[in-house]
């Protein structure tokens, strides 16, 4: 996991929550807001001094709410230590109200003024985003739009005050732009908005300031909580000097349809890799061939037709991985009931879950696996519309579909119908065929050790992208799903 990312804390609490908790927590600690204001200028001004020390001209744009009273604070700090700074302010011909103009008239006070926003920028070395902060609702004005691409045509350095302007606190969606800032410091508590869907590719370098209302809010029961491979270290403890295969799970890989050799192969040796003791794969026959040569450790069946010898050996299974380069074909469809019909742990994946989003139903056994492609087939909508709130998108899956769901992709989100987890791992060289089918693996070989499945799936999804984050180290273009495997069998043996 990225170092910035570490650092924040487990527990995230979405951005309408801590709207709401922070007049009740000031109130609480006997704190005026515009303490808290004051605070948060003064810890973003903290860190752009550290970060950029050298930036000696700073243009500091803010909008009409408190988001902006946090630049007016910082603007006032970083003029007294000598920086020359210039304020763009929204519309500056209508008063601000509330704690905003408190900032706004002590900024003035100590010499300073704005610019109005529409009008030519100076020439700066560093910009401050204070324009919007998190309680951005619905699509953005023209206006708006129009001063993000402006600030994003700079190319500047940006530091972000709460969230970077454009970006949805609850869901982390761009609407449908976002100010790209090379860091973003934001308050009270840590918000899982920034970590999924748009919000990675714009915040940049992420720190939380908890401010005076942090440890209080931290009592709270949190929305999501951000799971990291640390968390499930006792899982993966040594083994028994005693131990052998039988007690490590055996894994039956169901899959590949013919040319598709590779995805169940990589499925299977990801498996191995997580430490299953025993891995079978279940394919056409002449896949077989092509998948023993290249990793004589896997055990293999073709199968030309799906019948109950086949369903015998799913009996055998720990856990099943489904789905890999299977296609769709009657051959799939009796794999996938057969599977269904075991009763055992099962991982679904693929085209797997695109005859499920055909024929659906509910089970509490299974572990389901879809990108946002597939999620968008299982609940009959657009792509677009899971990406646009990632997070009512898995929950949605999760009470259709039953089990647990893991939602792949920047900020992956796992449910389990009473938790929702989110692990920020994982980088663009993923994107590439094959990462998958490496995770549908990973997965059920944690299950078939007796992981539960969601901790099978969290500790699963960390294990991938931490894997994939040590892989591009040598770079992200040209990255290939097997280069992570090496890395699967280390991060295993913590």
């Amino acid at each position: 996991m990225r170092a910035d990312l570490a650092l924040l804390p487990a527990h995230l609490y979405d951005a309408d929550h801590i709207r709401t908790r922070e007049p009740q927590i000031a109130a609480q600690l006997s704190l005026e807001l515009y303490q808290v204001m004051e605070a948060a200028g003064a810890a973003a001004w903290q860190c752009l001094e550290a970060r950029w020390p050298e930036a000696s001209r700073l243009l500091v744009i803010c909008g009409r709410g408190n988001n902006g009273g946090d630049g007016y604070v910082l603007a006032r700090l970083a003029q007294a230590a000598g920086r020359t700074v210039w304020v763009a302010q929204a519309e500056p011909e209508r008063p601000l109200s509330g704690d905003a103009a408190e900032a706004q008239h002590r900024f003035f006070d100590a010499g300073g003024s704005v610019v109005d926003l529409a009008e030519t920028w100076p020439q700066v070395d560093l910009l401050v985003d204070g324009l919007l902060g998190t309680g951005l609702a619905g699509e953005l004005s023209e206006e708006m739009v129009s001063v993000i691409e402006r600030i994003n045509d700079l190319r500047l350095p940006v530091l972000a005050l709460d969230i970077p302007s454009g970006i949805a606190g609850n869901t982390g969606q761009a609407c449908p732009v976002a100010v790209k800032a090379d860091a973003t410091l934001t308050f009270v508590g840590a918000k899982p908005g920034l970590l999924t869907g748009a919000a990675p590719a714009h915040i940049g370098e992420l720190a939380l300031a908890p401010l005076q209302l942090g440890a209080v809010l931290a009592e709270d029961q949190p929305q999501v909580r951000k799971c990291a491979l640390e968390d499930y270290h006792d899982y993966l403890g040594p083994r028994r000097i005693d131990s052998h295969k039988g007690d490590h799970g055996h894994v039956v890989i169901l899959g590949g349809q013919p040319g598709m050799a590779g995805a169940v192969r990589l499925a299977g040796e990801a498996a191995l890799r997580t430490g299953a003791g025993l891995v079978s794969v279940v394919s056409r026959p002449e896949n077989l061939a092509q998948i023993q040569a290249g990793r004589p450790e896997l055990m293999t069946k073709g199968v030309e037709i799906v019948d109950m010898e086949v369903y015998a050996q799913l009996g055998w299974a720990h856990a099943i991985a489904l789905g890999p380069g299977m296609g769709q074909s009657d051959w799939a469809r009796h794999l996938l009931i057969g599977a269904v019909k075991s009763e055992r742990p099962l991982v679904v994946d693929a085209d797997a879950l695109n005859m499920l989003a055909r024929d659906p139903q509910r089970l509490d056994h299974w572990v389901l696996t879809p990108h946002p492609g597939e999620a968008a087939r299982l609940l009959g909508c657009s792509t677009e519309e899971v990406q646009a709130d990632r997070f009512a998108a898995v929950r949605a899956l999760q009470q259709r579909y039953g089990g647990v769901v893991v939602l792949k992709g920047a900020g992956t989100l796992i449910d389990d119908g009473e938790t929702l987890y989110l692990a920020p791992v994982g980088n663009p060289g993923l994107a590439t065929g094959g990462s998958g089918d490496l995770l549908s693996g990973i997965i059920a070989g944690l299950l078939a050790q007796g992981l539960p499945p969601v901790v099978a799936a969290c500790c699963g999804v960390c294990v991938h992208g931490e894997a994939a984050d040590e892989a591009a180290v040598q770079g992200e273009r040209g990255m290939l799903a097997s280069d992570l495997l090496p890395h699967i069998r280390r991060l295993v043996n913590p």
